[in-house]
């Protein structure tokens, strides 16, 4: 009789980049850099920053963006979702100051609803769930261009002086970090489009890496100042049941909204998957950049978040993918701009 391996239920998926997440955060508290040190892995964490939006402006397609606005009232559900609901939940939030959360998780909590969404795993679980693909492609892409303009004015904004303030400094490091490389990936992406689909899982690691650096480099800083006393065991359960919360609670504005507004099956699932995200690859280095000697507190929320949505969108698209379909429901177009969209199974 053969014996198996010890497998994780397959409806609780553990994210590996979580993992190795954890385990820089581990390094960090038992060795953070300090010193000359750290002025090296800051200016490391910063050029990091600039390479990762770079990489994200040379690998999105500004045709195929352009083609997916004809279905433009999913995409805007998408964006309403992302950075109108999500941030009035997280402002409602404020009354769980100090009694349930601490201000400083507080500010990391409402920072986490004002993040981009994914591309990634929304494509991922709508494709496992039978729904619009390609309009989830096109959702996660604007979602994300927005993000580096509206995430950074929203947190200037809801965050005041405790996301480091909208000062001329701090526009100007946006502007340098964030803006100018992922312009000049666009910019150059004739020339450059070509490597990256070639050696795309290489600079997956590349990605990863630079993310991890920016993530050693805030929590680093967070361990010489000490702010990690700030934080129990018990508060960090609040923040698990918060955040259980106000995913729920966009799990179901996403998806009876679209309900509500006429879009289909197949829309719906991409407005659900797309619509209640967060992007840690896109927070964390924004993070860095907008909280600078806080950013390690602020990144935690999204950090505990992302894994939370994994889990909970796999059981969903699963489930999703055992419904039936209606008979006279019709297939996408490649642009995504059909009114319903589903994609069928076996395409």
């Amino acid at each position: 009789m053969s014996r198996r391996n010890p497998k994780l239920p397959s409806w609780l998926p553990v994210d590996p980049y979580i993992l190795a997440l954890i385990g820089t955060v581990a390094l960090a508290a038992l060795l953070p850099a300090s010193g000359p040190a750290a002025k090296v892995a800051s200016g490391a964490s910063t050029g990091a920053v600039a390479l990762l939006f770079f990489l994200y402006g040379a690998r999105l397609s500004t045709s195929e963006a352009m083609a997916g606005l004809r279905h433009w009232r999913l995409h805007v559900t998408v964006l309403a979702c992302t950075f109108v609901a999500f941030p009035l939940l997280g402002l409602a939030a404020k009354g769980l100051v100090p009694l349930v959360l601490t201000p400083d998780l507080y500010n990391g909590l409402l920072f986490l609803c004002l993040v981009p969404s994914t591309i990634q795993s929304s494509i991922a679980f709508t494709s496992i769930a039978r729904g619009n693909v390609p309009a989830a492609i096109c959702a996660g892409s604007f979602s994300s261009i927005a993000g580096i303009v509206f995430t950074p004015l929203l947190a200037a904004g809801l965050l005041g002086n405790s996301g480091g303030g909208f000062s001329v400094d701090s526009l100007l490091k946006i502007v340098l970090q964030l803006l100018v490389p992922f312009l000049a990936g666009q910019f150059l992406r004739r020339w450059v489009g070509g490597f990256l689909t070639r050696n795309k899982k290489v600079l997956g690691y590349v990605d990863r890496g630079s993310i991890l650096l920016v993530v050693y480099s805030a929590f680093s800083e967070g361990m010489v100042r000490g702010i990690w006393h700030q934080v129990s065991a018990a508060r960090l359960g609040a923040l698990l049941a918060v955040e259980a919360v106000l995913l729920a609670a966009m799990l179901a504005v996403t998806w009876y909204g679209a309900k509500r507004l006429g879009f289909g099956r197949g829309d719906r699932i991409a407005i659900q998957f797309a619509g209640s995200k967060k992007s840690l690859a896109s927070g964390l280095p924004m993070a860095s950049v907008l909280f600078g000697a806080q950013a390690s507190l602020a990144v935690l929320p999204l950090m505990l978040f992302h894994q939370m949505q994994l889990m909970v969108c796999a059981v969903i698209a699963k489930r999703r993918a055992r419904d039936p379909l209606p008979a006279a429901e019709p297939s996408p177009d490649p642009a995504g701009s059909g009114h319903d969209g589903t994609v069928r199974a076996g395409r």
